[in-house]
């Protein structure tokens, strides 16, 4: 987690442990959980109230895009710590035809940013007020509403209006919906953070007298936001009342963010990367995410070795993963970044052939030092915290969506009015290139902070097709870096394990992301045997165990066609199917 406020990773870390905790966790036991059944469509999100959202638009005649905006509008009311308006994400769609796309709606690096904007006059990084991590500098340009529009523009069932979307959420906001025990003690959690800023301690923290479990929670100011999009579309949030607010507050408080931000920011369509594994097609996101890059350079190496003849959570499974990913995340700081900025060799990083160089240098009978592992040879040129939400309808059209503000509660400010709480994301470039960021990644130059630029992300939303190219299953994750191992394990719990989609999500994980030096383990998930045997081999572990993000997803039953919602154990949230 992040190097946000002295004591914030403390809490961030407990919050998390013991809301997961209270969820009981024994991930043994919840791996005989059944997914939730639906025969018709199926939403898989964070918040009960969310996926309802989604399955009623559904059935008033929309698609799974028009679903798929109306949940993360919902998100945003009902899940602030993640859902948003201020902050981005990647949408990546496949239609019943068997057409696919991806969406780009990542947060964009204000035109007043530069290289050294988080640095000192002695190259160290600034903390606190200022940062790249709290604060009014830490905001990219939003891109969600953008993205949401977007993608309900050109590929909604045009059988709902923008409004009737928007209408479920502004509701909410308005009229308020009961906190449950984990919103209202995560509130008090991040009190020190969101406490610096006037609107954010009136809307979250009830002015410093804080929420109770069972208290109704209004957000009146967001409502009315929700309510100018309704009336002049996702425009106004870039050019309205609502940009003049946050331009305002911005300027007020050093920000970066201008008007004239707002108004030029752009949401991308990009061609989804492809890949195999085993012969089942994986289609996952692009760069400016390295998600896609990474688990398509992980699986093509992990597809040489026997993988299905290893028991699920085996010291020789685990080395071979850890192993896999130090390569992959080793790639990802040297390569990776926004593509309209730099040259990612993407075909030469997902290319099988290149996997198998990388593989040759492992070793199974004893762990590599990070230090010790670089970047592989590309030949030639090609010319925190989120949340996750699966969305499939009747016709079979599949949305699986990450967008996220970064840290949890983002840059703990709401601007002045508008009750957006807007993103960190300018921790998600190299601040300083080489350098460990709040999740302790290493990042490249090629994502050095520039003015326009997109950060890197670890964002990984990704659909696998059976062999006859049907539709599978949909999942993705929140949790930093984390989200990308996370995906990783499901999609090999599933393909070599024989797992269905609620055991592969369930099951226990590791995390490898070759700087620290050190393998995340979590609670209840290994056993002493098992450690030994990997600290025999020459691993490290990380000092206090923790989960390994949390996934959600949808799986399409073979046989019946049944949508089966999955929801992690490790997080709160519900599918909803009818």
């Amino acid at each position: 987690m992040k190097t946000i406020k002295k004591i914030g990773i403390y809490l961030l870390i407990m919050s998390f442990q013991l809301s997961f905790i209270s969820l009981d966790t024994n991930i043994f036991a919840a791996s005989r959980r059944e997914a939730v059944r639906g025969k018709h469509a199926m939403v898989a999100s964070q918040h009960a109230l969310a996926s309802q959202i989604g399955i009623d638009v559904m059935k008033k005649g929309g698609n799974a895009v028009d679903a798929a905006v109306a949940v993360a509008i919902a998100l945003a009311v009902v899940y602030p710590e993640a859902g948003n308006l201020g902050g981005g994400g990647f949408m990546l769609v496949r239609f019943k035809d068997g057409k696919t796309t991806a969406i780009d709606y990542r947060e964009m690096a204000p035109g007043a940013a530069n290289r050294n904007i988080f640095v000192d006059d002695k190259n160290e990084l600034i903390k606190g007020e200022g940062s790249s991590t709290i604060g009014y500098r830490a905001a990219g340009v939003p891109g969600t509403p953008a993205g949401l529009d977007f993608a309900f523009q050109k590929y909604g069932s045009k059988k709902l209006t923008w409004a009737e979307l928007i209408e479920p959420s502004r509701k909410l906001a308005q009229d308020g919906y009961i906190l449950s025990n984990r919103l209202a003690n995560l509130f008090k959690s991040y009190k020190e953070s969101l406490g610096k800023y006037a609107d954010s301690k009136k809307i979250f923290l009830k002015g410093g007298e804080f929420y109770e479990e069972g208290d109704n929670f209004k957000q009146p100011e967001l409502a009315q936001t929700l309510a100018r999009m309704q009336k002049f579309g996702a425009k106004e949030f870039y050019t309205g009342e609502t940009a003049k607010l946050i331009a305002a507050d911005m300027k007020q408080n050093n920000g970066l963010i201008t008007l004239e931000d707002l108004k030029n920011y752009q949401p991308k369509e990009r061609p989804p990367l492809r890949g195999s594994y085993r012969g089942y097609e994986i289609i996952s996101m692009p760069p400016p995410s390295s998600g896609g890059i990474v688990l398509l350079q992980a699986l093509n190496v992990l597809e040489k070795y026997d993988v299905r003849s290893m028991e699920h959570n085996s010291s020789k499974k685990y080395h071979l993963l850890a192993e896999v990913l130090r390569r992959s995340f080793a790639d990802r700081a040297a390569f990776m970044g926004d593509p309209d900025f730099t040259d990612v060799p993407t075909a030469g990083l997902i290319d099988k052939s290149y996997a198998a160089k990388r593989g040759e240098t492992i070793d199974l009978t004893k762990a590599s030092k990070s230090i010790d592992v670089k970047n592989g040879e590309i030949v030639g040129k090609e010319p925190t915290e989120t949340t996750h939400f699966t969305v499939v309808d009747a016709e079979g059209n599949c949305v699986s969506n990450t967008y996220t503000i970064n840290d949890l509660y983002g840059s703990a400010v709401t601007a002045k009015g508008t009750g957006v709480l807007l993103n960190d994301e300018m921790d998600d470039f190299a601040a300083r290139p080489g350098k460990p960021n709040m999740f302790g990644l290493i990042q490249g130059e090629r994502n050095a902070v520039e003015p326009k630029k997109r950060p890197l992300s670890s964002m990984t939303p990704t659909i696998v097709l059976r062999k006859d190219g049907s539709l599978w299953f949909a999942v993705g994750a929140r949790g930093g870096p984390r989200i990308i191992t996370a995906v990783l394990q499901t999609v090999i719990n599933m393909i070599d394990h024989g797992m269905n989609l609620q055991q592969a999500i369930d099951a226990p994980r590791i995390h490898h992301q070759w700087f620290p030096d050190e393998i995340l383990s979590e609670p209840f998930g290994m056993s002493s045997d098992t450690r030994l045997a990997l600290e025999n081999l020459g691993h490290r572990f990380a000092e206090k165990p923790l989960f390994v993000a949390s996934a959600t997803g949808i799986a399409i039953e073979e046989k019946t066609g049944v949508r089966l919602g999955a929801i992690d154990a490790r997080s709160d949230g519900e599918a909803i199917g009818y």
